[in-house]
């Protein structure tokens, strides 16, 4: 792509998501509530297997649960379908939650964890970026969560999206915002999704009205994101 082109996406999806800032204060309340009243789509899948599959939880916010779409429009169904076509038996858990912040994903983790999990895909700390969450308050939360899925999983794989922010509250925040991510994917050992809207934040026609979330075009580039990083964990479990 075009570095000239590029840069103008960026800064059209930096401004989608300054917009999105400047209103998360009034909507913070509504947007937890509802991260805690709605049921993640994991809730389906707590029934005791009929097989031996293995799992792949993906464990996010509105990102991941395909917000303004149907469930099989996002990510994590369309690297399901990626899995199957190359020959990997996987049972998808999608546990998107819109709204979810760290900390709400450190308070419900071990509800989702109802049965063993072979990779876990990490997708949070956006929205306490853009709430300006203080970045130790995020990264002990992630890395709460890191630790509670590896104790009821010890052989599993982590897997970390990176995510970018605007500098709203200044460069430097946004700058050890996204270091957060690498920290802790070196720190744990982890596969990182350098960023999980690469070719799809910033352009118009890959994201819905609100110019944050991916259209169903656009969550199928997130899905080949995704799927550079997860197919060489696949492959070496499969071993």
């Amino acid at each position: 792509m075009n570095l000239l082109k590029t840069m103008a996406n960026y800064k059209v999806w930096i401004a989608g998501l300054s917009l999105l800032a400047s209103v998360v204060g009034c909507t913070s309340k509504t947007e937890t509530s509802q991260a805690q009243e709605e049921k993640p789509a994991a809730a389906d899948s707590t029934q005791p297997a009929k097989s031996q599959k293995k799992t792949i939880l993906f464990f996010g916010n509105s990102l991941t649960a395909g917000y303004g779409l149907d469930p099989a429009e996002a990510f994590p169904a369309l690297v399901g379908e990626k899995a199957k076509a190359a020959g990997y038996d996987y049972q998808i858990i999608n546990a998107g939650v819109s709204g979810e912040t760290t900390a709400g994903g450190k308070s419900r983790i071990s509800w989702v964890l109802r049965k063993p999990v072979d990779v876990f895909v990490l997708e949070l700390g956006a929205n306490d970026g853009l709430r300006g969450i203080p970045l130790d308050d995020s990264g002990k939360n992630l890395q709460a969560i890191i630790d509670t899925v590896k104790l009821k999983n010890p052989q599993v794989q982590i897997v970390i999206a990176g995510m970018h922010i605007p500098p709203n509250l200044g460069t430097d925040y946004s700058s050890q915002f996204y270091k957060l991510f690498v920290t802790l994917s070196r720190k744990n050992k982890a596969e990182l999704i350098p960023f999980l809207l690469e070719d799809v934040g910033g352009i118009p026609k890959l994201n819905q009205a609100d110019g944050i979330h991916p259209t169903a075009e656009g969550h199928k580039i997130v899905a080949e994101n995704v799927w550079k990083v997860l197919e060489p964990v696949l492959q070496k479990q499969s071993l």
